[in-house]
């Protein structure tokens, strides 16, 4: 029955692996980055500036020339029309929308067609002699989907056929490909923060650049002159159909205040109504009439009161002015006259006197009747006057209710006549505005103007070679520094006793230099443990001396008899190192077993070179004594307790209690027993080993071991309350190990201390040799009894 074992592999879950990883941001770590990786750097550099140099050197030269205008913004309209055809104005907003206008497909349209570009290779892709005039990038992806998905795309017919593109679509698709193509090549960008605009052609030719500058600058003012011109016609059309409109409505507002005015009587003259003038000259007439009145009747209150107080008449102003009273006045004076001549000369009854009397009383009574005529006329004329002021008055209120009237119709007519203005105001401006917008015509100027005009440029614009390879070095710098620290952020692997103790947080014991197996300088072979043995004072030597001395000196309050020797996956060095350990114990006097716990590979046994028939699993089982199971390795005093080729077993050899025992009765015979496992991730073996050892050692091979792996190696190590001694790292390679910084010496150091005992002649010369080691006797004991206690002598290299 054969055992199966499943396959650990490392796992990055924990939350310190994470941080681990991450590069310490300091000066001196980046200095050892770029150390470390200078290869690297050099190559992506090299790589980045060489492609530059490459599209510098075969790039197409082009040439760029700039024409200049100035966009006035204060206009220079004689006429002012501000708000019909205003120009530019002063904002930012105002100018970056020039540099648009002057960027757009629609000016750039009208380029193409004056410069007859679609007759021009460079501008027009449908006429170069490697592009095929019907192929359309946008046609075929659109083909190319609807073939996919089996439908057509509207442009195919009911018999399936493509329908063909008419000429005046290709001349379309022609200019509108031709126009795209020159907008790339147009650069347009505003001069600081001025008025300016600098139009930037770039073509293959310097005459053409020059003049498809000058052509866009030119277009540009065409445009603004057609745009003002096609505003100024525009306003013009609406003014004159707005002015025709206008007129008839203030016609027609006007008609209607003059019949409102006629039906409601509000007539007017001289400013002020009829009604008012009617009003004004009746208040007059009986301001007269009532002082004809007031007159009258004082007259006539005063010839009352005369007659009434008994007064003569004579105080009577109008008896007075009467000529009628004058004459019977005169006449009455005559015959009083007379009559006092006849009293004084006649008597009393003398019929003269008598008659004389008769005529003085006639002319008193006529007197009296003409005085009351007076009265009567005037009291007559008082009564006139005031009829004729009741009159006045009644024909004043008549007036003045018509004017009330008139007032209140007065509020609607004021209101038409404001209507009838309002549009007669309009009228006359929008004929004003009219005239002014036909005279534009004739005025109309572009709000820009062109400042410079473009020259032909004498050499190219790009490539820019002294800027490509400068910007070539600068990025080749930044690609090969920026890939080395993307190398250096995924590197999981092992390079220093410091990534021991910082990113496995465990203790570092040593570091193993690496011995190629290949011999020295490719002359025969050599594994590391004949390489120790035969080069006692190299530096492999010395890493295991120290190495041991650190297993010796690990517990000085327990002795350490059993060191299990463990890797975390195959070919880290595990099983040489444990064989030189052993060796480099066993020449130092301590009494010493190697024992070959991987009976899957065998690669110990096989190191030493024999081939028992008794080891380990016979013996564990039974089928042999221990004496026949232990062998003496041929270079040096050690034994070994190998596997025999038919030594495999499925069966839990390392976790039954005969294990244990055989380990308890080796600790009496030897003083230092190495274990040589299978790897921890992949051997469940390895780990009951490692927990039933005294100290238990992880082997990581540098800069090959993967971190996790190593991590979940001292996982497990710990979850089988195995005692960990620490991590060695195992075949270092002297010769790159500087570029890791490693605390320890390096390969300089290592060889100017340390020599090879035994060298080969070279090219003639000759190699200063070690005297031979003295070996004893390798006699395979007949009982378990210590190993020779000798150590072995070796003598200094002298130079």
């Amino acid at each position: 029955m054969t055992a199966r074992y499943s396959i650990e592999l490392p796992t990055a879950s924990s939350e310190t692996e994470f941080e681990d990883q991450g590069l310490p941001l300091t000066i001196k770590a980046i200095l050892d980055v770029v150390y470390r990786r200078y290869w690297v750097i050099a190559i992506g550099f090299l790589a980045v500036f060489a492609y530059v140099a490459y599209a510098t050197f075969t790039a197409t030269p082009y040439y760029s020339a700039t024409a200049t205008v100035i966009v006035d913004t204060k206009g220079s309209n004689v006429i002012d029309l501000d708000d019909v055809v205003g120009g530019i104005g002063r904002g930012t907003a105002e100018l970056d929308t020039e540099v648009k206008i002057l960027e757009s497909k629609s000016l750039l349209r009208r380029v193409v067609i004056a410069e007859n570009l679609l007759e021009d290779p460079e501008f027009n892709p449908f006429i170069r002699p490697d592009t095929n005039p019907g192929f359309s990038l946008k046609g075929a992806i659109k083909s190319g989907i609807s073939f996919l998905v089996g439908q057509s795309d509207g442009s195919e017919e009911g018999d399936g056929s493509a329908r063909p593109q008419t000429e005046e679509e290709r001349q379309e698709e022609m200019l509108e490909v031709t126009t795209s193509v020159l907008r790339g090549s147009v650069g347009v960008s505003r001069v600081g923060t001025t008025f300016l605009i600098d139009i930037t052609v770039t073509t293959e030719y310097a005459g053409k650049s020059a003049r498809l500058a000058n052509a866009v600058a030119d277009a540009y003012r065409v445009d603004q002159l057609e745009a003002k011109l096609e505003t100024t016609q525009r306003a013009t059309n609406w003014l004159l159909e707005r002015v025709s409109g206008l007129r008839e409505e203030v016609s027609s507002k006007e008609r209607l205040v003059e019949e409102y005015r006629s039906q409601t009587g509000l007539l007017a003259a001289a400013g002020t109504s009829l009604t008012e003038q009617e009003i004004a000259s009746l208040s007059a007439q009986r301001i007269e009439q009532e002082a004809a009145l007031n007159r009258a009747r004082a007259r006539f209150d005063n010839v009352r009161r005369a007659q009434a107080s008994g007064a003569g008449t004579d105080s009577i102003a109008e008896v007075l002015d009467s000529p009628v009273i004058s004459n019977l006045k005169a006449q009455q004076a005559a015959v009083l006259r007379r009559q006092a001549d006849l009293e004084s000369t006649l008597g009393s009854r003398h019929p003269d006197l008598i008659r004389v009397r008769s005529e003085a009383a006639d002319v008193e009574r006529a007197i009296n009747v003409e005085i009351q005529k007076i009265v009567t006329n005037l009291g007559n004329e008082v009564q006139a006057s005031q009829d004729e002021v009741n009159k006045l008055n009644a024909s004043i209120s008549r007036a003045r209710g018509q004017l009330i009237e008139n007032n209140r119709n007065q509020v609607r007519l004021n209101e038409l006549e404001r209507d009838a203005e309002a549009s007669r105001v309009l009228y006359e401006d929008f004929i004003n505005r009219a005239k002014e917008t036909r005279e534009q015509d004739d005025l109309a100027e572009a709000d820009a103007r062109i400042l410079s005009t473009a020259s032909v440029p004498n050499s190219p614009s790009s490539p820019r070679t002294t800027i490509n390879l400068a910007l070539g070095i600068i990025l080749g710098g930044i690609f090969g520094v920026g890939l080395a620290f993307l190398l250096e952020l995924f590197d999981t692997h092992i390079s220093s006793s410091e990534d021991i103790r910082r990113k496995l947080r465990a203790n570092s014991i040593g570091a193993i230099p690496h011995i190629p197996t290949r011999g020295i300088l490719g002359l025969g072979k050599s594994t590391p443990p004949d390489f120790m043995t035969d080069n006692p004072l190299s530096a492999f030597s010395e890493s295991v001396r120290y190495m041991r001395a650190a297993i010796s000196f690990a517990d000085l309050d327990s002795q350490t008899k059993t060191v299990a020797i463990t890797s975390s996956l195959p070919n880290e060095g595990k099983t040489s190192l444990t064989l030189a350990l052993g060796r480099m114990s066993a020449m130092s006097g301590s009494r010493t077993l190697v024992i070959d716990g991987d009976f899957r590979r065998r690669e110990l046994t096989r190191m030493i070179g024999v081939s028992p028939k008794i080891g380990f699993i016979e013996h564990l089982f039974g089928a042999g004594s221990l004496e026949e199971a232990i062998h003496r390795d041929p270079k040096s005093s050690l034994d070994v307790l190998p596997l025999s080729s038919a030594g495999h077993t499925p069966h839990d050899v390392f976790g039954t209690h005969a294990f244990d025992e055989l380990l308890e009765e080796l600790k009496k015979h030897y003083d230092m027993i190495y274990i040589d496992t299978g790897p921890l991730l992949l051997m469940a073996e390895s780990r009951v080993i490692a927990g039933k050892a005294d100290k238990t050692i992880l082997i990581v091979r540098w800069r090959h071991t993967n971190r996790g792996a190593a991590r979940q190696s001292l996982n497990l190590l710990k979850t089988f309350n195995a005692n960990l001694l620490g991590v060695a790292l195992n075949m270092v390679n002297l010769a790159n190990r500087r570029h890791h910084k490693d605390p320890s010496a390096s390969n300089k150091a290592y060889s100017k201390y340390y020599s090879m005992g035994t060298r080969p002649k070279l090219f003639g010369g000759l190699a200063n040799r070690l005297p031979a080691m003295k070996e004893n006797p390798i006699s395979r004991p007949s009982t378990l009894r210590p190993a020779n206690a000798q150590s072995d002598q070796f003598e200094p290299v002298s130079e």
